[in-house]
């Protein structure tokens, strides 16, 4: 009878480590007590199957999901080696079952534990709005949803510790204090968005705007780049040297945009100077059309403002027959008068976020005359920030919005 270790050694050798590690496949498969499930979870993002078909036919697919199908990211199959280090071990076991990333904030773990960054996370529940189907975990099929999904606050703190590396002089921090480092600290860092971080729905874009600005830029140098050139081009910069003449005529182009700029606002502050203002909470329900080809769009029920009857109305990517199967993501909205006026009305309206959320939305002040005969405005965009912002606005169950409306006196 042989012992452990010597079958061991009639095997040819100590057995190749695991790929996921007993700690943070306890944090990963969070409160269901899936022993195999951060196992299931590794395997599947090295080589496995993928959520959202082959990474590799998909160029909106994130870099480093694309980087990882291919088998040339940090868990191809060079990562199967017992030499892989710890950090690439536990990249493999709690990143993104989406997008393959480590999250950059908030995670979210389905009933059976899976993990999804926030970004991903979001977007599936509103795949799932435009789709009229119930979302679900793209590893096991559980359904999903705010109510059913937790955040897994140890996988976040984990996360928060690995090392990640600069994208300017390529260093590697913990991730905490990444952002600090890029902003304040890095001697290479520019204003530009950090090599290796792309914009798109599923990631964050970590930009530093006027972090290594000329101080000369007031007038007019457009001069950018790293820190530690910032002392060598003030010294050389030519705009201290420019003519009264010239300054003016770049004075002048920055005076316009300035302009521009605070239009809206004093357009604003001249519509709360108006003797009637009325404003209500409008929640926007989904519902579908009974067209043969059904599409989505949102309703609020009848409101009351200045004494009239309005109704708002809704669409997405202005009725896309599959807006499902685009990346960007945009809301119009209609504005329509329920009653009956014995005199044209002439209004100034906009919609602002409601109190409790969080989405992104630009004013934008519209103005109609409303008539019996015309009693609804035309389509316009909801002047939501990206797609990010629209998909917060898709995944809940209702949108909740604020009217304004302004009426002009004659």
């Amino acid at each position: 009878m042989m012992s452990g270790a010597e079958e061991r050694e009639a095997g040819g050798g100590p057995a190749a480590p695991s790929a996921a590690l007993p700690g943070p496949a306890a944090i990963a498969t969070g409160a269901s007590g899936e022993a195999g499930g951060a196992e299931e979870a590794a395997a599947s993002l090295l080589g496995g199957a993928r959520p959202h078909g082959e990474a590799g036919a998909d160029p909106d697919a994130p870099p480093k999901k694309r980087l990882r199908a291919a088998g040339t990211g940090s868990g191809g199959p060079e990562g199967a080696a017992g030499s892989v280090k710890l950090e690439e071990r536990l990249y493999s076991v709690l990143c993104c079952t989406v997008c393959l990333d480590l999250p950059k904030a908030s995670v979210y773990q389905c009933t059976n534990g899976h993990l999804m960054c926030a970004g991903c996370f979001i977007h599936l529940l509103a795949d799932a709005r435009l789709k009229e189907e119930q979302a679900t975990c793209p590893n096991c099929r559980c359904e999903i949803s705010k109510s059913l999904c937790c955040r897994n606050l140890a996988v976040e703190k984990a996360v928060s510790e690995l090392p990640s590396e600069c994208g300017f002089c390529m260093q590697q921090f913990p991730r905490s204090l990444l952002e600090r480092h890029q902003k304040e600290e890095c001697q290479d860092r520019c204003n530009q968005v950090a090599p290796g971080v792309t914009k798109g729905h599923k990631e964050a874009v970590f930009s530093f705007p006027r972090v290594t600005q000329c101080k000369y830029k007031r007038i007019g140098c457009p001069w950018q780049g790293p820190y530690h050139e910032l002392s060598v081009h003030e010294a050389e910069c030519t705009h201290p040297t420019k003519t009264g003449n010239e300054l003016m005529e770049i004075l002048d182009e920055m005076d316009q945009t300035r302009k521009k700029e605070m239009q809206l606002y004093n357009s604003i502050f001249s519509l709360l100077s108006f003797e009637k203002i009325g404003y209500t909470e409008a929640q926007f329900r989904p519902y579908r059309t009974d067209d043969f080809i059904t599409r989505l769009y949102y309703e609020t029920p009848r409101l009351t403002v200045l004494n009239q009857t309005w109704v708002l109305k809704a669409r997405v990517n202005d009725s896309e027959r599959n807006p499902n199967l685009s990346c960007k993501r945009t809301l119009s909205f209609q504005l329509i008068l329920k009653s009956k006026v014995n005199a044209p009305l002439e209004c100034s309206f906009l919609l602002l976020e409601g109190p409790y959320d969080d989405v992104q939305i630009r004013p934008v002040i519209y103005h109609f005359i409303f008539s019996n005969e015309s009693n609804e405005t035309d389509y316009m965009a909801l002047p939501i920030v990206d797609s990010v912002e629209c998909n917060k606005l898709l995944a809940a169950k209702n949108i909740n919005l604020r009217l304004f409306i302004f009426q002009i006196q004659k």
